[in-house]
């Protein structure tokens, strides 16, 4: 992983045999198959949203597997790029909570970039192929993610979408922090409980309680 100052937090994984049996993987895939995202953009997360001024976590689980979608934001897809059903649902219920217009495109790096770590749990994905690279160490890693950011000594507000994101509540400390959990914004399930639940006000009065700045919810055009 290209130096951030998520390196030191994270070097102890780079030496565990499932990281380098996970990156042999990786490259066996990209050398048979298309992979996405791009193999420079797969710590994307990592890089907007340093470690140091991470405090909010949102949760996704696999990256988008068409063409062009994924470029290593949970949820985000880039300008040009048409808006996937579940982020549609995510701005209308930004719509719903805040008020604030749906944007134009689905890029969220203006999240990434306030302190919102948009992290997958498996961070690579043979094209076409939902789920295939799941299980076979990325979750290991994304795990410790969580467990850094939990370990931080501020609140932090770790946002989870759906059963998968859910499970890893168990690596929250919950007197220290905020969960904001729902059904996942997928069309599936957002009327099961996604929309109406106001995330984004949420994580904000969970953030201002512990006397930290509120997120700017706004995607600029």
């Amino acid at each position: 992983m290209p130096t951030t100052d998520w390196n030191p937090v994270l070097r102890s994984e780079f030496a565990k045999p499932y990281w380098h049996q996970l990156q042999d993987f990786v490259a066996g895939e990209r050398a048979r198959h298309l992979v996405f995202p791009p193999a420079p953009e797969v710590f994307a997360a990592l890089h907007l949203t340093p470690f140091a001024t991470t405090r909010v976590v949102i949760l996704g689980q696999d990256p988008y597997h068409g063409p062009g979608q994924a470029h290593g934001l949970c949820f985000s897809v880039r300008p040009g790029v048409a808006v996937p059903p579940s982020l549609q649902n995510i701005h209308k219920e930004l719509t719903a909570d805040l008020g604030i217009p749906a944007p134009r495109h689905g890029n969220l790096e203006a999240w990434a970039r306030q302190g919102v770590l948009l992290l997958n749990a498996t961070l690579t994905v043979r094209a076409g192929q939902a789920a295939s690279h799941q299980g076979k160490g990325w979750e290991t890693f994304t795990d410790e993610v969580l467990r850094a950011v939990n370990a931080k000594p501020h609140r932090v507000v770790f946002v989870l979408w759906g059963a998968s994101a859910r499970r890893k509540k168990s690596l929250i400390d919950l007197d220290r922090h905020t969960v904001v959990e729902s059904a996942h914004p997928s069309p599936l399930s957002a009327h099961n409980g996604f929309f109406g639940s106001r995330p984004f006000s949420a994580t904000n009065a969970a953030l201002e309680a512990a006397g930290l700045p509120p997120i700017d919810w706004a995607i600029p055009d």
